[in-house]
């Protein structure tokens, strides 16, 4: 278990004494934060919020090193709250019922709310996160949770709807330039007392680096600081330091949609040796792991289809996978539905069909339900029609039966259209021998009308 008090009994305390630059340099005040003024800017909500020291639950989701965890300190150190900080890597769901019960005393007996954050939210399973549940509805603490994934996917809905989410936008080389500027001038926390000369240059080409990621900008620059000779910190050592170079890429920027297009137009084109390399690529790069299985699932369902339906059993499956054993061995899964995906009969035929239903929508065309496919609990709505001549599709040969299904202005459309692939060919078939044997049933019944038998 990792659980912190922050400072004495009711402040969180600073970083300064730290042995990692990284949190020495942390911001300790609103103003030092950079790269999030949409959410702190003078006149924001949450700006706002923090200076009249009213908060609620909130999630604050970004990529690592764009100041999620520092934020949550600046805002305890501003409010002067009880302050928690738990991560959810270490600490399991009896540390946190700990806390809670401490919440509850300091607010019945203290009059005072407690500020929890828990980093790496997402990380805790649904029975943990439906531990805060009945307390943050109650008010009987403030969470803060911090995550790189996007929290629709990784927590559960009754805690989403009760929390405010934030985004914190990767910081831009600028920002990242002038850290490392007052890094290297800062005598209290930073490198100042340390003789150095930087190359021209050298501050931008970290930033460049960096992807955005504070954090990461700051190790380098003070792993730089302990190596370099003489206090000689060049591009030169910088690529030494780093030896990868060529594999790290901006998580955000052009080069992390150059490698996920990449990968994407391999798999659609059936490739999986140059799909492999690409996934690579991204590994290397450090890209994260659950993005690139969420673009899996996402060519499962949007490339593959129902061609091969087990191809997005597949993918979810190597996400899960993923979930289960982490870096490096949870990799291999990803390689395993890469390859699979790459091998698959392709179809886009859901996706074109989904497309045309939205633009159909969009355009206005939402005429109301046919009155006999209409829901209808009660006897008033039995008297108006609703479910009236419904045909019960059970209750005919081979389960077939002839009724309109669309509203009166789309009647006929066509949506999905089969591709002939994999085992879509059969749906397509079969689509078509229901449709055939329906039309035939309807003109036999035609003919018997205009002749009926004696």
């Amino acid at each position: 278990m990792q659980t912190e008090l922050f400072g004495s009994k009711n402040k969180p305390s600073s970083s300064r004494n730290s042995l990692i630059l990284a949190d020495r340099m942390r911001p300790e005040t609103l103003e030092e934060v950079r790269g999030q003024d949409h959410l702190i800017g003078e006149g924001k909500p949450l700006r706002i919020s923090i200076e009249n020291k009213q908060l609620s639950s909130m999630i604050f989701w970004g990529p690592p090193g764009s100041g999620k965890t520092t934020l949550a300190h600046v805002i305890a150190r501003k409010v002067q709250m009880p302050f928690l900080a738990y991560s959810a890597v270490l600490s399991g769901i009896n540390e946190i019922k700990k806390v809670i019960i401490e919440a509850e005393r300091n607010l019945y007996k203290m009059g005072q709310l407690s500020l929890l954050f828990v980093d790496e939210i997402h990380r805790f399973n649904k029975l943990q996160q439906d531990a805060f549940l009945p307390f943050v509805e109650k008010g009987v603490i403030v969470l803060i949770g911090a995550t790189t994934e996007n929290p629709s996917f990784e927590l559960i809905s009754p805690l989403l709807s009760r929390v405010q989410v934030f985004i914190l936008n990767p910081l831009k080389e600028e920002h990242l330039v002038e850290i490392l500027g007052r890094t290297i001038s800062d005598s209290e926390r930073g490198l100042g007392a340390t003789p150095l000369k930087l190359e021209e240059g050298v501050p931008e080409f970290i930033a460049s680096l960096a992807g955005g990621d504070a954090r990461f900008a700051l190790n380098v620059l003070e792993f730089a600081a302990k190596t370099a000779k003489e206090g000689n910190i060049t591009r030169e050592l910088v690529k030494k330091i780093l030896q990868r170079e060529h594999f790290l890429y901006d998580k955000s920027g052009e080069e992390h949609y150059n490698l996920i297009s990449a990968l994407h137009k391999c798999l659609r084109d059936s490739d999986p040796d140059a799909a492999l390399y690409w996934l690579g690529r991204m590994l290397a790069g450090g890209e994260d792991r659950l993005f690139i299985a969420r673009r899996l699932v996402r060519f499962a369902a949007e490339d593959v289809g129902l061609a091969d339906p087990l191809a997005l059993q597949v993918a979810l499956s190597a996400k899960d996978a993923f979930h289960f054993l982490g870096s490096p061995e949870g990799e291999i899964a990803l390689g395993e539905a890469v390859i699979y995906l790459a091998c698959a009969p392709k179809s886009n035929s859901i996706y074109s069909a989904m497309t045309k239903v939205q633009n159909d929508i969009q355009k206005g065309l939402t005429p109301p339900v046919p009155l006999h496919l209409r829901n209808a609990p009660t006897a008033l709505m039995k008297e108006i029609g609703y479910g009236k001549d419904y045909k019960y599709a059970h209750n005919f040969e081979d389960h077939l039966v002839h009724q309109e299904h669309l509203p009166g202005t789309l009647r006929n459309k066509r949506y999905y259209q089969p591709s002939s692939q994999g085992l879509e060919l059969k749906i397509k078939e079969r689509l078509e021998a229901w449709r055939h044997k329906i039309a035939r049933s309807q003109s036999q019944k035609g003919d018997n009308n205009e002749n009926p038998k004696e």
